[in-house]
């Protein structure tokens, strides 16, 4: 006796989710707000450093992602586009305001992804806790376009070539501005800005 061998169904791409949005369907939407909202928020509260602003900005990047949805034509990665207009927001954001960036306040960390170690003591995470603070404050004090490049690197992971594609400019200027941060942000960390 021979048996049919069944289809495993294939993986959900983000060219799914976006074409069942275009037909009218709301999940797809929300799985798509699933898969981006923490990171579009640590992106706002790192550029911002205001908890508030944060969730705001993450609002307005949503906002728009869903108005613009049916644009998006797959030159990129999906999460590529959706930290474009986040990056977008938050510039205009801070034209339109501007906001002196502020430092976070002591629960803003909490709402930044953490992965805690079970074996660790409280005296190293108060430790961790206060050089996190130190960093948001020294964080704070990066021009803007460093600041972009040095958390979409080092905080969000993305590749040279996707930071050039996010902030619209050559990967070598990407690589200049991660190194001109980076530097700022240790001068800051020591104290000497």
């Amino acid at each position: 006796m021979s048996t049919v061998p069944v289809a495993m169904p294939r993986p959900v791409t983000e060219l799914d989710l976006i074409e069942r949005h275009r037909l009218g369907d709301p999940q797809a939407f929300e799985e798509i707000y699933r898969q981006h909202e923490k990171m579009v928020f640590n992106l706002a509260l790192r550029m911002s450093g205001d908890r508030e602003d944060a969730a705001e900005l993450t609002q307005e990047v949503f906002l728009r992602v869903y108005r613009y949805l049916d644009r998006f034509r797959g030159r990129s990665s999906l999460k590529t586009w959706v930290f474009r207009i986040a990056v977008n927001c938050c510039r205009s954001r801070f034209r339109r305001r501007r906001l002196r960036f502020l430092e976070p306040g002591p629960d803003s960390e909490q709402t930044l992804e953490r992965v805690v170690d079970p074996r660790s003591d409280p005296e190293r995470e108060a430790l961790n806790r206060s050089l996190g603070e130190r960093l948001s404050a020294a964080l704070a004090q990066v021009p803007l376009p460093f600041r972009e490049a040095v958390v979409l690197r080092d905080v969000q992971g993305f590749s040279y070539d996707e930071i050039a594609d996010i902030l619209r400019i050559r990967s070598g200027t990407v690589r200049s501005r991660i190194a001109r941060g980076r530097e700022r942000l240790r001068r800051a960390m020591e104290g000497e800005q």
